[in-house]
């Protein structure tokens, strides 16, 4: 059985892009977000602790 792939026009592999470039975007954002937030709850002497 034959499988016959669709190859996606231009414009849709653009809007696929700009998807995934929104995506990585948003995680980014979200992972700074976080790490501010647990900087602040936890307070700058988290750095500075005893090993």
């Amino acid at each position: 059985m034959k499988h016959d792939l669709v190859k996606p026009t231009e414009a849709q592999l653009k809007a696929r892009r700009n998807r995934s470039i929104a995506l990585a975007l948003a995680l980014a954002a979200f992972v700074i977000l976080v790490y501010l937030g647990s900087v602040a709850k936890l307070g700058p002497a988290i750095l500075s602790r005893p090993m």
